[in-house]
This record gives C-alpha cells, structure tokens and sequence, in this order.
C-alpha cells in the first residue's frame, strides 16, 4: 500500500529510490512485443504469408505497427491493446461443414474488394478472409470499435499478396 509510513525508524532515500523506481516502471510498461500465437502455413501459402508480411502498412486505422512475440513473417500486431493479424490459418470452424459451429450463412462483407467473414469475440471482433488461397485473420478489440475500421488499411495488401480462390 502507498501512503503513510507506519515506521519511521528507517528513512528512505527518495532521491535514490526515484531513480530506481522510474526505470523499473519503464521497463515493465515500455514494451512493445505482444504475444501472438503463430500459425504454420507451409508451401505455396508461406510463402503467400512472407509476401503480405513485407507489404502490410506500418499503421492501420491510426494505430502504429510493432513487434509480435514470437517474431514471425506469418504475424503482425497495431496498437496496445493489439490489433493482431495472423496468414495461414487454418479455415474457421464456422465455413467447416460438421463442426459444431458451422453456419452455411456467416456474416461476411466485402471492403476494398476484400471478402472477410465476420465473427463476434468476447471482447471485439474477429476478420477472417474468404474467397482466397490462405486464409488471413484479423482480432480487433472492442476498444477500437467500430472494429471494421481497420480492413480498408489491409485490403490492398491483401489483394497484393493473397491471390483470390479457393
């Protein structure tokens, strides 16, 4: 608890102890890695993953990019909490005939000749595109909503690198 010393035996050196303090809270607050699980595409959809990676936009819907923990080419992170992009994940449950989350009519939208399904999170949404040869999926905290705003800023890259198809 801060607040009142109950002891005054012992004086602290605030000149000290400020210093020490200030750098520990940096370290911990400062950092800029966000953990994000990473997919393992191999073959023709890695290398379609390595190619959207070098063209994904430094910032999407004002958020600005930084760096994913584990370091990969199949993932990306905006902003804190973090926007997180993953390619080469495997097709969502909800387009998989037999699961029990299968929807023959999920809810999809095209932005910027982009498809992306759209699925409700606790907390936010997540995008996942179809109609292309690897699948890409997108997690928006409910913080940045309307979470959509941030497809206009992938789509190109996406269309660039993710060739349309199934």
């Amino acid at each position: 608890m801060l607040g009142r010393v109950i002891s005054s035996r012992r004086r602290c050196r605030p000149i000290l102890a400020l210093p020490l303090l200030t750098a520990a809270f940096a370290a911990v607050s400062c950092s800029s890695s966000e953990d994000v699980a990473v997919p393992s595409p191999r073959g023709e959809a890695a290398r379609h993953c390595r190619a959207l990676h070098e063209e994904l936009p430094r910032t999407v819907d004002g958020l600005k990019r930084h760096s994913a923990e584990p370091v990969s080419d199949f993932t990306a992170v905006w902003g804190d909490p973090a926007v997180q992009l993953r390619c080469g994940v495997p097709k969502p449950d909800v387009l998989r005939h037999g699961s029990e989350h299968y929807n023959p009519n999920p809810e999809a939208a095209e932005v910027n000749g982009v498809r992306w399904l759209f699925e409700k999170q606790d907390d936010g949404y997540r995008f996942t595109t179809v109609l292309r040869k690897v699948y890409v999926e997108v997690t928006v905290p409910g913080k940045y909503a309307p979470e959509v705003n941030v497809l206009p800023d992938l789509a190109g890259a996406v269309k660039k690198t993710i060739p349309a198809g199934v």
